[in-house]
């Protein structure tokens, strides 16, 4: 079992003890912490609620409401919906904040309440440090009979989230239509699997293969998007009867393409390619994570724009982007952020723009891709155990490689010329996660195995 908080929220595993487990009492005690920051927040409090498809989602979504509502806050619950949606309905319906009940890209055991502001946002690192705090001390006080809060529910916001990616400039339905794409989408049997044939159709789309839409959190595979896990749909385009495929995860908020022989496009290229496509029309400034590849930084220098690099997790995205007025962002695992729209990861949004891109750019999926600067990254990671001094590891790190570029304000990112590496603590798992990034496969692993051995060193000693 386990349990993991955060500052974006609380993430576990759904059973065992209270503490141990994202048990109902784990779950009421920190949505009553929540709650309390909302109406301290607000003077008419109001939160949306939405969720994923997985088994434990109607629990962990009544659980939740109505704790809510015995704070005496009114909880409109849009039902199975995505991340990005539940962040749009969140100020269209003028409420003190939002919670998604997902766990993103985990497997079925788990879930995740995750915490929004009045703006559809993820909160603060300080709001976060609070809420966490005030249910660990059970700083809250429920309301009497008379003012226990409404319970709404709306069940049409996906329809809503579709008409607002058709609304948006760049978006262009007519081209779109025109090409007559014929797609295959892998939707890993969760909401998903409800908005993008919705979104695909509203696009012009009609030729459309679904597989794994049928939202009842059965997951058929690993549900994060990556290409081990990805073979099915894979093996559907190899057949050579689909201009492209596209994955989400169940969340949503995560967008991944297929090429038409059933290579990846590549997750950290997702947001590489709307970007290009978004500063082609709109010269701006970029932002992505530490972890992002480096093709980003290329794309929107050759454009004219400038990029600008913020620590991992969405949160520190979004700051980073409005401090720098950048018009397009987000994060190399597939999660494109257009201010434009919201300030949210959103795969609709990400769909609407890539397809308009590929339909202006006239040639095959792959052959878009081709037009990319190639990195490779290299992703790995060394498990933690208690007597591990993760800072101490850090600044030798650091020490060692302290004549190359070093940026540091999440965990340690060294530059090597065009290539990097960046180590970090993990906010989720107990790990340290280590990406590297080449222009070859073999030269980022060697780089990551270099760094790896230069921890095992320190650890060693330090024992």
């Amino acid at each position: 079992m386990a349990l993991i908080k955060s500052i974006s929220g609380i993430r576990g595993t759904i059973g065992g003890k209270p503490g141990e487990g994202l048990t109902p009492l784990d779950v009421v005690k920190f949505t009553s912490a929540y709650g309390s920051w909302v109406i301290n927040q607000t003077k008419n409090p109001k939160v949306v609620i939405g969720r994923d498809a997985r088994i434990s989602g109607e629990m962990v979504s009544k659980l939740v409401a109505a704790t809510l509502q015995g704070l005496g806050i009114d909880v409109i619950d849009l039902g199975l919906s995505t991340t990005p949606t539940v962040e749009l309905a969140v100020p269209l319906e003028k409420a003190g904040g939002g919670i998604i009940l997902t766990a993103s890209h985990n497997p079925i055991q788990w879930n995740a309440l995750k915490l929004l502001n009045d703006k559809g946002e993820f909160i603060s690192d300080l709001e976060g440090k609070s809420i966490l705090d005030n249910a660990e001390k059970e700083n809250f006080s429920f309301a009497e009979v008379k003012k226990l809060g409404k319970y709404i529910q709306i069940d049409d916001y996906i329809d809503r989230h579709v008409q607002h990616v058709l609304g948006l400039k760049l978006v262009d339905k007519e081209a779109i239509a025109a090409k007559k794409f014929k797609v295959v989408i892998d939707c890993v049997n969760s909401t998903g699997g409800i908005a993008l044939p919705k979104l695909l159709r509203a696009l012009g789309v009609e030729d459309i293969e679904e597989m794994f839409c049928t939202p009842d959190g059965h997951f058929p595979h690993n549900p994060e998007p990556l290409p081990e896990n990805l073979r099915d749909i894979a093996d559907k385009l190899k057949k050579g009867k689909y201009d492209l495929g596209i994955v989400v995860d169940p969340d949503v908020d995560r967008l991944c393409f297929m090429n038409e022989d059933g290579s990846p496009f590549g997750e950290e290229y997702t947001l590489v390619a709307v970007a290009d496509y978004v500063l082609s029309q709109t010269p701006g400034n970029t932002v992505s994570n530490l972890s992002s590849t480096r093709a980003l930084r290329d794309v929107t220098e050759k454009r004219g724009g400038h990029y600008h690099a913020a620590a991992v997790g969405e949160v520190n995205v979004v700051n980073k982007m409005k401090e720098t007025n950048a018009i397009i962002g987000g994060e190399g695992n597939g999660g494109v952020i257009y201010p434009e729209s919201h300030y949210g990861r959103d795969a609709l949004v990400g769909i609407g723009l890539f397809l308009t891109h590929l339909a202006k750019f006239g040639k095959t999926i792959s052959r878009l891709r081709a037009s990319y600067p190639n990195y490779h990254i290299s992703k790995n990671k060394i498990e933690l155990t208690p007597e591990i001094n993760v800072d101490k590891i850090l600044e030798e790190v650091k020490k060692k490689y302290k004549k190359q570029p070093i940026n540091d304000i999440d965990g340690v990112k060294i530059e090597f010329d065009k290539e990097w590496v960046h180590l970090r603590k993990s906010n989720t798992e107990p790990i340290i996660r280590i990406y590297s990034e080449s222009e070859s496969q073999a030269t980022a692993d060697h780089l990551a195995n270099k760094i790896i051995l230069d921890i095992k060193e320190v650890v060693t000693s330090s024992k």
